[in-house]
């Protein structure tokens, strides 16, 4: 229970970060570079830690939740990278829609999968953003 309050905390603490960065860098060429550093430390570095740490405590449901952010994680940096590259070259298109899973977090651009690739759910289960 303790790692899945840490990993919560750390969301968190991440939502935060980029909120701030948004505010206080002011372009969306730089706030995209703050966004790719900081996905890319989560999926390297801090969920890495977390699926350590429940598989020594042998918590199958916290591994299969850490395991699940890992992979969106890796996917938020691709989409983020993507974007900054279409803004250097002026050809970011403003009005993309998104899909967010609600079951893991996987964020697909255009349109929703007919299952989630990360954890299998239904097309139902996505949001559009």
């Amino acid at each position: 229970a303790r790692l899945f309050r840490a990993a919560a905390e750390a969301e968190t603490v991440h939502a935060r970060n980029h909120f701030n960065v948004l505010k206080g860098v002011g372009n969306t060429a730089a706030n995209l570079e703050e966004a790719v550093e900081g996905e890319s430390y989560e999926f390297t570095s801090m969920y890495p830690s977390f699926i350590k740490e429940a598989e020594t405590e042998g918590n199958s449901a916290a591994l299969l939740s850490f395991n699940h952010a890992n992979k969106v994680e890796k996917i938020h940096r691709g989409l983020f990278d993507e974007a900054l590259k279409e803004v250097k070259s002026g050809t970011r298109a403003e009005d993309q829609v998104y899909y967010v899973c609600q079951v893991c977090g996987n964020t697909v651009p255009g349109a929703a999968p007919a299952r989630c690739p990360i954890c299998g759910a239904p097309a139902s289960s996505f949001k559009l953003v």
